[in-house]
């Protein structure tokens, strides 16, 4: 699903703070005491909700026209926030050796993840092209020995 555009409230608040808040999200609302500060922390809590829908399977609501939003008294802006819905995850068996998934469990460990964050991290680096000398050496290694496709080029 592509990006949508929701409307948020801006509006003073008490003790020189600012207030946003989602009309379409009702639990969505933040504060700060700048403007910049609230409307980053509104986007904040707009991603946790958005992870919150796709979790539950919800579908997003469609975005209310600024017409219909009612100004509360202190209302200082209307302003449209991004909503990405998250990227839904999918179930894949892989086949690996048990000694290579022993090292990764390890290392994500050290890195505070899980298995399955640890190999979405190590694939999106390696898509990116982010590998250094180390990694392409080791991995023209194992294309020497039969074990991996040359890189760029496709798989067997």
């Amino acid at each position: 699903m592509a990006s949508r555009l929701y409307p948020a409230i801006l509006e003073r608040a008490e003790k020189k703070t600012f207030a946003v808040w989602l009309p379409d999200f009702p639990d969505c609302v933040a504060a700060g005491r700048t403007q910049e500060e609230a409307l980053e922390k509104a986007q904040g809590a707009l991603a946790e909700t958005l992870a919150a829908f796709a979790e539950q399977e919800r579908a997003l609501p469609e975005p209310t026209a600024l017409a219909k939003i009612e100004k509360p008294k202190n209302f200082l802006a209307f302003v449209m926030v991004t909503a990405a819905p998250p990227d839904p995850s999918e179930r894949v068996n892989v086949y690996l050796p048990k000694s290579l998934i022993g090292r990764a469990d390890q290392r994500a460990a050290e890195m505070g993840m899980s298995r399955s964050s640890f190999f979405g991290l190590a694939i999106s680096v390696a898509l990116a092209g982010a590998v250094g000398p180390g990694v392409q050496q080791a991995w023209g290694r194992a294309v020497k020995a039969g074990l991996l496709p040359a890189m760029g080029k496709k798989g067997r």
